[in-house]
């Protein structure tokens, strides 16, 4: 690196190495900056009449860390694949509950709500990765566009939407168990108030206490733990009322089955709803449980471990609320028994099916009704 290509008339220009953002300063003046999280020590830099000089103690030293693509490229390569996955597997899955009208219901509305907040997650970082990581020479660490910041902020508050999502899916279960006249429309509202809502609450709070108290950067940065908790406190919240939702419900249906209050039917349906959501609040609370309260000089290891669950949350939460969904299976091979019967019939019998005959009798369906025609499953 030329040291004179990052001199200012009164200092020397703040830039990103590639693994530090390093700011203004003034001539002879030393700066010293953190290894990454996943690292740990410090190393400095001098501002020198000719520029910045190399950093000292090096990466290699210091940081036990050569910074090349060989690093960097399996952990891009993983969790890139992991959130184009997800993607792909959460579209399918609202398409599909979107598609079908038969599966138009306040729960499955819902399930498409959070299905929406791991689309716009997973797009996002790959739109943040496209601003932090540009290799525009131009972008300097204290000339950060608001672009960036506001790429950042957003981002979290889909990590947000992704919890509060969760905390409806765990209400309207425990409403659903536990008010015997529940009006499942008015409160759809209140729900996309709660999971929408809410996050941006949080985080025009988060962002008010960034550009304060520490406007660096893309907001990438972790200087105070306090502005964290902003963002830290609400989702632990959304997880610890979920799980008390969830013993609530189990209290509920123990007590229906005593008292013979609840069909065999009845039940199997709750118990499935109540599997999924309990199963998905379990692996995203104990996620984020661990990861949040990890130190930050945690090895790469974990910090593979936590990029890639966290790329394929929204893979987990498409297979379980729809892939392994027997209403929205049994509504599939409907549809592709359907359209294998029109392949199968003459042009005249496609127009003739199910309309009324010229005896004023209505032709009978071909297609056999199956157990769930008149009911369906909650999962």
């Amino acid at each position: 690196m030329e040291r004179s290509y990052f001199l200012f008339p009164v200092g020397c220009r703040g830039y990103w190495d590639h693994l530090n953002c390093w700011p203004h300063a003034a001539v002879g003046e030393t700066m010293s900056q953190p290894c990454p999280r996943f690292l740990h020590t410090t190393v400095y830099r001098n501002c020198t009449e000719h520029g910045w000089t190399e950093p000292f103690p090096s990466h290699e030293i210091a940081c036990e860390y050569a910074f090349n693509e060989t690093f960097t490229f399996p952990f891009e390569v993983m969790y890139s694949v992991g959130y184009a996955i997800s993607t792909t597997s959460i579209t399918i899955a609202t398409v599909t509950l979107c598609l079908f009208r038969r599966l138009h219901c306040t729960r499955n509305y819902i399930h498409i709500q959070l299905f929406l907040s791991f689309i716009l997650r997973a797009t996002l970082i790959f739109i943040r990765d496209a601003v932090l990581f540009s290799s525009d020479d131009h972008f300097h660490c204290d000339s950060y566009p608001a672009s960036c910041k506001i790429v950042t902020m957003f981002s979290n508050y889909c990590i947000l939407a992704n919890y509060s999502w969760l905390l409806a899916e765990g209400h309207y279960l425990y409403s659903l168990v536990s008010v015997s006249l529940f009006s499942q429309k008015r409160h759809l509202w209140w729900y996309i108030i709660l999971g929408w809502g809410s996050p941006m609450v949080i985080i025009i709070a988060w962002s008010l206490a960034k550009y304060i108290h520490e406007n660096k950067g893309c907001w990438e940065t972790r200087g105070y733990e306090w502005i964290w908790w902003i963002l830290r406190a609400p989702v632990l919240l959304f997880i610890v009322v979920n799980l008390l939702f969830f013993l609530s419900i189990i209290k509920i249906i123990v007590a229906k089955l005593r008292t013979q209050d609840m069909h065999g039917n009845e039940f199997n349906q709750y118990k499935r709803l109540a599997k999924s959501t309990f199963l998905l609040v379990s692996l995203f609370g104990l996620h984020y449980i661990l990861f949040a309260f990890l130190p930050h000089h945690v090895n790469d290891i974990w910090n593979f471990i936590e990029l890639a669950f966290a790329s394929t949350q929204g893979f987990v939460v498409a297979v379980l609320y729809c892939f392994l969904n027997g209403e929205v299976q049994h509504e599939v091979q409907r549809r592709w028994r359907r359209w294998r019967l029109k392949q199968r019939l003459p042009g005249e019998a496609r127009h003739q099916h199910g309309s009324m005959g010229l005896g004023g009798h209505t032709q009978v369906s071909f297609l056999p009704r199956g157990p769930f025609t008149h009911h369906s499953s909650l999962v």
